[in-house]
């Protein structure tokens, strides 16, 4: 018999084996982040952001410490946000750049450990309900998560949980590829070992921000004491902690991008019994955690609205505005912790004197003559000399009035984004106290004669302001009137429990 030559066969034996696999070098965590969060384009201000389904996002900014080989590898940065958009991850730091980006999408799950182990032996752990005594045997994996679980023991192939026995997977390892948190992975080349300080940035779905202002009205009704949460929500499972925190405000023209969705979530398993419907009833096993790996997404429920709280004292940490263009930012001063599915509130501004005046209004049309209630409006300007002179971003206000030493809610309205000098105003709703009637009093020559009697129920004096629409016609009153929005307005004062009437004609031009 011939011999090879030891040597040859170390040759061959390394010439059929296979390939390294590329090298890995995991990232656990950032050394520290930034977050930026940006409204919901799309959401109205009198609309509460739904913690369910939030449609802003974050621009999120991570300092890491990486080690890279010589050569090619594979870079996983773990612990990014789950709604991470990956053509929106930029890297630097590197000196040779990245080469390649993905999301990896495969979440440790159930329903994951199980697809990923489709093939493979497992261990098969049942517990006798006679006796308690539990029984464990090798299993191969034939069939994924989709539908019934198919294993084959040396008793030949049966579903899983349909013995009427309590059974469970157990896995010696976890199959390459699964990720126990979110992970961003990129391959890198360096043409020599490096340890490197690099700057991870990217666009997140699931956040939202908005302002919460609560007011409290003085007891003369012409000034307040104005206070404003900056309340921060993020409906992803990465948490952020010491996070540099920062809110803009303004409407960016943004294209939506889908974000690719992780794989993972609860295993679902059916057994269909033997014989007919007409003898056995159909059984389905209700959800189950196999091999002790929760969902945890399935396993928190936030409150689905976010609600401002009644007015607290001001805390000491406040929002700095700064100017970002023609947007503004809302910096926290210190690093806060951004939790997963959460919501996080901070002071964003506080002023104890703005000067007010609570108007009564009505638009009035032609042939509208029901009796209509008054819409309460709480006017300022946004200049100091009022006692503001900053940027209000939109939101939703509580407005309070002290009785007895007490705060009681007396309404709540919407405050849109406001620049500082334009005028603010406040719709807190219609009043049965102040109420106005038109009548149609004359028809003359394709003309009208019309009469506006507006009544006051309340015991002091109230502002009425009333724009009469009269679009394609000749109005005229005595006296005349000025102008408002293109249209005429009629400006009284209805004395306490009293009324004021003004005539006026609409002619055909």
């Amino acid at each position: 018999m011939t011999r090879t030559p030891r040597a040859l066969l170390l040759l061959l034996a390394a010439a059929g084996a296979p390939a390294d696999a590329q090298t890995i070098a995991t990232s656990p965590n950032p050394d520290r982040v930034a977050v930026t969060v940006y409204r919901d384009p799309n959401r109205m201000p009198e609309q509460q952001p739904n913690l369910r389904w939030l449609n802003g996002y974050a621009l999120i900014s991570e300092t890491r410490r990486v080690t890279l080989p010589a050569g090619e590898a594979e870079l996983r940065f773990e612990g990014v946000a789950g709604g991470i958009l990956p053509q929106s991850a930029i890297v630097t730091g590197l000196a040779e750049g990245v080469i390649e980006r993905n999301r990896d999408a495969y979440l440790l799950s159930p329903a994951t450990l199980l697809d990923r182990s489709l093939g493979m032996r497992v261990h098969l752990r049942r517990t006798s309900r006679a006796t308690g005594r539990v029984r464990e045997q090798d299993a191969i994996v034939r069939t994924g998560a989709a539908g019934a679980v198919v294993v084959q023991t040396e008793s030949g192939f049966e579903a899983l949980r349909c013995t009427g026995l309590p059974e469970t997977l157990v896995y010696d390892r976890v199959p390459p590829g699964l990720s126990a948190r979110p992970t961003l992975s990129v391959r890198a080349r360096s043409a020599r070992p490096v340890t490197a300080t690099i700057t991870l940035s990217y666009l997140a779905s699931g956040f939202d921000w908005q302002a919460n202002y609560v007011a409290t009205l003085a007891p003369d009704g012409t000034h307040l004491q104005l206070f404003a949460w900056l309340t921060l929500a993020s409906m992803d499972e990465t948490s952020f902690p010491r996070a540099d925190t920062q809110a803009v405000a303004g409407r960016l023209n943004r294209t939506y991008a889908a974000v690719q969705p992780a794989e993972g979530g609860p295993l679902n398993i059916q057994c269909w019994p033997q014989g007919t419907t007409s003898d056995i009833e159909l059984q389905v096993a209700e959800d189950i955690e196999v091999g002790g790996f929760a969902d945890a997404r399935g396993m928190i429920n936030p409150l689905p609205m976010m609600a401002p709280p009644p007015p607290p004292p001001p805390p000491p940490m406040q929002a700095v505005q700064e100017e970002l263009g023609d947007l503004k930012l809302y910096r926290i001063p210190e690093p806060v912790t951004v939790a997963a599915r959460s919501q996080k509130q901070v002071a964003l501004l506080q002023r104890p004197n703005v000067q007010v005046a609570l108007v009564y209004r009505r638009r009035v049309f032609p042939n509208a003559t029901a009796v209509v209630f008054a819409q309460r409006m709480l006017v300022t300007r946004n200049r100091a000399a009022e006692g503001l002179g900053l940027p209000l971003p939109a939101g939703r206000l509580m407005l309070f009035a002290e009785r007895g030493g007490r705060p009681l809610l007396v309404g709540q309205a919407t405050v849109r984004d406001r620049a500082v000098g334009e005028d603010v105003e406040i719709d807190l709703g219609a009043t049965p106290a102040v109420r106005s009637e038109l009548t149609l009093v004359a028809e003359h020559d394709g003309g009208s004669d019309y009469q506006l009697v507006v009544t006051n129920d309340r015991a002091e004096p109230v502002r009425f302001e009333s724009e009469i629409w009269a679009q394609g016609w000749e109005f005229s009153a005595e006296p005349g009137l000025p102008s408002r929005n293109g249209m005429p307005l009629w400006a009284v004062t209805v004395p306490a429990n009293g009324s004021a009437t003004l005539r006026y004609r609409l002619s055909p031009r």
